[in-house]
């Protein structure tokens, strides 16, 4: 159905119907079911031999890593915060399936290669060649089907490391399980406490980054895949990133096969200098996606999209800190995850508007940008709604102004947002198909489209349902 004359309606998917609400709920409730239980089979075929004490006291010992690490992926995801459910899907894929799969993989490997070179020599073939091959592909699968079908997602190698980081957090969680279950067991039976001990040293407190640290390396070649439009070159790069995890992978268990002299020489030569300088990397890079915001925020201002004096605020997490600090000390929590939400949808819309301009994006990149813009104005509609959260907090002992700059405006009126051009290429239907838009409630006002202006800046909602766009 096409639009009606003198407007363009706003696709927001296909229209709630009670079949697709079934699916809706049904779906996730099955797929979390499949990953319970993958990693409860996990923990019972790995771990037949360990009892109940030994999968309790496994679990509780695998449970004192898995917080840092996984807190320290969220730390780095701060600027532009991935959706919570595919971050509990990453960790519930690494945890299940993929523990699973890598389990009754190694083991089958193992069992070939006793076959073949005996069972002296299987065990090391399982360890140091099998078992890297295997890990990585299945925790890797995760990241390469992220990229393949919620490529809108992946906005560069901060977004690669810690999706890597969460899958290989929850598959070190489950083998940790194991781990730790073994040695307690073992312990039990020689009454004495050190291989426990010494277990959850090399562990929880010398390697509870090793896998994140292998698979991040593949999660760094997703995101420079993501921001590239040659097919050929994201295939050969998410290739190279995938042989670095096994070749770390690989190097850090034929080490420790070796012995602990040669584990401790491997780990301070070239895991912890390579540890190191992944953080400097992802550092770098969240410096580069707040420039990238930064330079975004000032078209936006121009288009309408925000207030000119939010611009200082939201160029910065110390500025966005504050902000949210203030309205929460002043308005409450709803109203400062109001201004969350809304700090969220600006940075979402300025990493689209990036990766457009660099041609990463073709075929998706008008409708993507429409629902984007879209959500920012819900967004700002939700914030306008608590007076509090876009003016008086800020005015009333919010953060200093060198940290905040200017103080919050109210809400954009009709006659202060000039119309301006986006920073995307000229596409879409001509400027005279969209009329002026007029100032609805307390909201922003949003002005009317300019010449060579790309895509409509956000429209009040339309009354009735969402139409489909006219299909070319």
């Amino acid at each position: 159905m096409s639009a009606p004359s003198g407007a363009q309606a706003t696709w927001q998917g296909p229209l709630p119907t009670p079949q697709r609400q079934r699916r809706g709920v049904l779906a996730p409730v099955l797929g979390a079911m499949a990953l319970g239980i993958c990693g409860l089979l996990a923990v019972g075929l790995g771990g037949s031999g360990l009892g109940v004490g030994g999968v309790v006291v496994g679990a509780l010992c695998a449970l004192l890593p898995v917080g840092p690490v996984v807190a320290t992926f969220l730390w780095l995801d701060r600027w532009e915060p991935e959706p919570p459910r595919l971050l509990l899907l990453a960790f519930a894929w690494g945890a299940g399936v993929a523990t699973l799969t890598a389990l009754l993989v190694n083991t089958g490997g193992e069992l070939i290669a006793a076959q073949l070179i005996g069972a002296g020599g299987a065990d090391v073939v399982a360890t140091v060649i099998v078992a890297p091959i295997a890990e990585e592909a299945v925790k890797g699968v995760f990241l390469v089907g992220l990229l393949v079908f919620n490529r809108r997602e992946f906005d560069g190698m901060v977004d690669g490391v810690v999706y890597a980081g969460l899958v290989a957090a929850g598959f070190a969680f489950t083998e940790n399980i194991l781990y730790f279950g073994a040695a307690f067991v073992e312990d039990a039976m020689s009454g004495a406490s050190s291989t426990l001990w010494s277990t959850f040293f090399l562990r929880g407190l010398l390697g509870p980054f090793a896998h994140p640290l292998f698979t991040a390396m593949l999660g760094i070649a997703c995101g420079i895949a993501a921001q590239n439009r040659n097919g050929t070159l994201r295939v050969a790069v998410v290739a190279v990133g995938y042989v670095a995890a096994v070749g770390l992978h690989m190097l850090w268990n034929g080490a420790a096969s070796l012995g602990n002299d040669q584990w401790y020489s491997i780990y301070g030569s070239v895991m912890v200098p390579l540890f190191f300088a992944q953080i400097g990397l992802v550092l770098w890079q969240r410096r580069r996606e707040q420039r990238i915001v930064a330079e975004q925020l000032p078209e936006f201002a121009k288009a309408g999209w925000i207030a000119p004096s939010e611009v200082a605020l939201l160029s910065s997490l110390a500025g966005r800190r504050g902000w949210q600090r203030a309205v929460r000390a002043r308005s409450g929590k709803a109203v400062a995850k109001a201004v969350v939400e809304y700090q969220a949808a600006v940075t979402e819309l300025a990493f689209l508007r990036a990766k457009m301009s660099r041609g990463a994006v073709q075929v998706s990149g008008p409708l993507w940008h429409e629902q984007a813009v879209a959500a920012l104005y819900r967004a700002r509609l939700q914030a306008v709604g608590h007076p509090q959260a876009l003016t008086v907090a800020l005015r009333h002992g919010g953060p200093s102004r060198s940290s905040r700059g200017p103080s919050i405006t109210p809400p954009i009126t009709s006659a202060s947002a000039p119309s301006a051009t986006p920073a995307v290429a000229p596409s879409g239907p001509s400027p005279s198909a969209v009329p002026p838009v007029q100032r609805s409630g307390s909201g922003p006002a949003v002005p009317a489209r300019g010449p060579g202006q790309a895509f409509p800046p956000p429209r009040p909602p339309q009354s009735g349902p969402p139409r489909q766009p006219p299909v070319r």
